[in-house]
């Protein structure tokens, strides 16, 4: 009943959540204005069709149960991350807070209805089980992972040091669905990679996460070029999706000394731009950054910025996605919402959300490296390292 409901009636769901959640968004203020009157229209075509289905569907259904499926199908149509969560899921999402500190190294979002890998923490119980961004997790636990919100999947994933999930994948190439078993562990996380090139003329610098503490290790190491001897810096935003969108500004911000960085609106959100301060500019060296789809959120930001301010060569795949601010809103009989409020977007004004990063230099495994690494583990060409590499050299420090 629950699948039917959610893929028939989005329209006359909104409706209900409307009449539902009351107050700013309850029944008076679908009264008022012009441009509400239709989903007032709905709520009553909706209150028809709800009780067709009462009473005529070939059995009696459970009318709680549809209003959640109902529910759960209208936030999940608006984004991967809004969600509706019932009260005992809700319950379970708080417990989650506490209780979930033990991983499986999965970056997780939902893209057609389904669980999809964004990225892998290296060294992770997931890297070792050899995951990779674009597998898609049919179910968790044996729950389907299209019934699930996002904000349950990542409740699901996350648990107890020591406790075992265990989740049917389904990986790009291979038809069937494999059952792979996890054992969450207290995360790790590796350590800022750090090589040089071309007889250390070229600083390659590979951050894993953004978080404030790596950013300062980027940034100590960008004071370090010219001792170095380094002339040129390749940014390696690859798989990177963990950490906080200030720190993808802040990291931008590192090699741009003005202009803009991003902005961040909503509908209800006072509008934020972010700007360059050149107190924290500290490098002007040729700067080439890879990416590829395992780039969201935080990393995107910084290579959008990047590349927007013309400041630096972007080579790879196109990114993720994601960039977005959310806020949980409790409801009276204990479930919540969780609703995105706001979008981040670009200097040029593009939505992460929903256009993501384009590199101006693409550049990715050709469709038989990809098979010879899902077979083999990691292939030993990296053609956009490669490219970007090129493109380097041939700049003028």
């Amino acid at each position: 009943m629950n699948r039917f409901f959610q893929r028939s009636v989005f329209v006359l769901s909104l409706a209900l959540l409307v009449a539902l959640i009351g107050g700013e968004f309850g029944l008076h203020a679908v009264r008022a204005g012009s441009s509400n009157d239709g989903a007032y229209k709905q709520m009553r075509v909706y209150s028809e069709v709800l009780k067709k289905v009462q009473t005529e569907y070939v059995t009696e259904p459970n009318m709680g149960d549809v209003t959640s499926g109902a529910l759960h199908g209208l936030l999940e149509t608006l984004d991967a991350d809004s969600s509706y969560l019932t009260p005992a899921e809700y319950k379970l999402y708080k417990e989650h807070a506490i209780d979930g500190d033990a991983q499986t190294g999965l970056t997780i979002s939902k893209r057609f209805g389904y669980a999809v890998v964004v990225s892998v923490l290296p060294g992770s119980p997931a890297d070792k089980e050899h995951f990779a961004d674009g597998d898609a997790i049919e179910s968790i636990g044996g729950q389907s992972t299209r019934e699930l919100s996002l904000a349950l999947i990542r409740v699901l994933l996350d648990g107890k040091p020591g406790t075992q999930v265990t989740m049917s994948v389904i990986r790009p190439r291979k038809p069937d669905p494999e059952k792979v078993t996890l054992t969450r562990v207290i995360p790790a996380v590796p350590a800022l990679s750090e090589q040089q090139y071309e007889s250390s003329s070229i600083l390659y610098l590979k951050p894993v996460v953004l978080s404030a503490a790596r950013v300062d290790e980027i940034a100590t190491h960008l004071k370090a070029m010219a001792k170095n001897g380094n002339k040129k810096v390749l940014l390696d935003l690859r798989d990177v999706s963990g950490g906080d969108e200030a720190q993808g500004v802040r990291l931008a911000n590192l090699f741009l000394k003005q202009g803009t960085l991003a902005t961040l609106s909503g509908q209800k959100f006072p509008m934020q731009t972010f700007t360059a301060d050149s107190a924290r500019f500290l490098c002007d060296a040729p700067l080439a950054v890879l990416v590829n789809r395992g780039t969201a959120g935080p990393a995107e930001l910084a290579a959008a910025a990047l590349a927007d301010n013309k400041r630096a060569d972007l080579v790879g795949e196109r990114t993720f996605g994601e960039g977005s601010v959310q806020k949980t809103m409790e409801l009276p009989d204990g479930a919540a919402l969780i609703l995105t409020v706001a979008t981040y977007s670009s200097p040029g004004g593009k939505k992460f959300l929903e256009e993501a990063v384009t590199p101006g230099v693409l550049a990715g495994p050709t469709p038989e490296q990809e098979a010879d690494e899902d077979d083999n583990g990691p292939g030993k060409t990296d053609a956009p390292l490669n490219k970007a590499l090129e493109l380097l050299k041939a700049k003028t420090a």
